[in-house]
């Protein structure tokens, strides 16, 4: 590109170099927010020049090469990155938005949602979730990947008819559809035994799953009623709901007696374990698959606070690779032949 030597431009460059000269002792001081105000500044600028002087794509080049010659100490100004906060710009052009909730997440968060997602109804979820809950960029990424969007709030529920409001709402909020385990390698027909003991492994990524407010209490905890022993899968106490959550595990499709057992669990934990001030307990029913006619009917007449979602493992080996790994049978035989040549 031929040196840009016209007046307009070099106007442009002198402010755009005086506006970070300045900004750059605040922008020590509170790095991240100042830092997005700033690139955000510079994005609406290019749009606004390239539209009043008709500058191409070919602008952004020379505009990196004059502000990393001016701040040779900064790090941003590359034309990939300025491409960014035109972009930027042009996706938010509120500046309060920018300074508030933007300003939160850092450039990287909000670079990747601009990368990642093209819905501004659904980058405007990821936003409110990763400032409400602090996600890191990486963490956020995992839950883009994974579709929360798509499955927060979709559990089915009898929360509105059995919860008061506005705790029916934050409890139906809290629940998703399909619970989505990955970091589980046990397969995917795998029994609700090895599930259970597979989620208390990795107990860390099974919270994170789970969602925001999640105390673990016990895996099969023990509840005494009237002398006889009852077995609760998964014991949770919710920190915003303030109460106790029930998970109970099936490896099968819904029946409607999961639903009369976990009815019954919660009338257990209510009369032996909740506090007075503590809200009602919810439980949470995790199946393979579900009809949600079925569901709905079911808990319709339910006297507990019941919800009912799937649950997914993602094998973490293609099932080529799979197929051609040998069998327990396999193995042993072959130990067997080694042993007996051995002999």
């Amino acid at each position: 590109m031929a040196k840009i030597i016209a007046k307009e431009y070099t106007e442009f460059l002198e402010q755009l170099k005086e506006q970070i000269a300045t900004s750059r002792y605040k922008a020590a001081l509170v790095v991240n927010s100042k830092l997005i105000v700033l690139y955000h500044h510079i994005g609406t600028e290019i749009l606004k020049r390239q539209k009043e002087h008709g500058w191409g794509a070919k602008i952004i080049d020379q505009l990196s090469k004059d502000l990393r010659s001016a701040f040779p100490e900064m790090k941003g100004f590359s034309p990939r990155n300025l491409k960014y906060m035109r972009k930027f710009a042009e996706e938010y052009s509120d500046i309060e938005f920018v300074q508030e909730p933007l300003a939160q997440l850092t450039w990287y968060h909000n670079v990747t949602l601009l990368e990642k997602i093209e819905s501004r109804e659904t980058r405007l979820f990821y936003i409110k979730e990763a400032i409400e809950h602090g996600w890191s960029r990486n963490i956020m990424v995992m839950q883009i990947e994974l579709g929360l969007h798509k499955r927060q709030g979709k559990a089915i529920t009898n929360f509105k008819e059995k919860l008061p409001s506005p705790q029916s709402d934050l409890a139906h909020y809290t629940l998703k559809d399909p619970y989505i385990f990955d970091f589980l390698s046990i397969g995917k027909d795998a029994h609700e035994r090895e599930v259970e003991k597979g989620l208390v492994g990795h107990v860390e990524k099974f919270l994170l799953e789970l969602g925001e407010g999640f105390a673990f209490v016990g895996r099969q905890f023990h509840l005494d009623v009237g002398d006889d022993d009852f077995y609760i899968d998964l014991l949770f106490y919710h920190l915003k709901l303030r109460c106790f959550v029930v998970i109970e595990l099936k490896d099968k499709k819904f029946k409607p007696e999961y639903a009369g057992k976990m009815n019954f669990y919660l009338s257990a934990v209510d009369d032996l374990l909740k506090h007075e001030n503590d809200q009602p307990s919810i439980g949470l029913i995790l199946c393979k698959s579900k009809n949600d006619v079925l569901a709905k009917y079911t808990l319709k007449d339910m006297t507990k606070p019941i919800g009912l979602a799937e649950y997914r493992i993602t094998e973490n080996l293609p099932e080529k690779i799979k197929t051609a790994l040998p069998t327990i049978e396999e193995l042993e035989a072959e130990l067997l032949k080694i042993s007996d040549k051995e002999k």
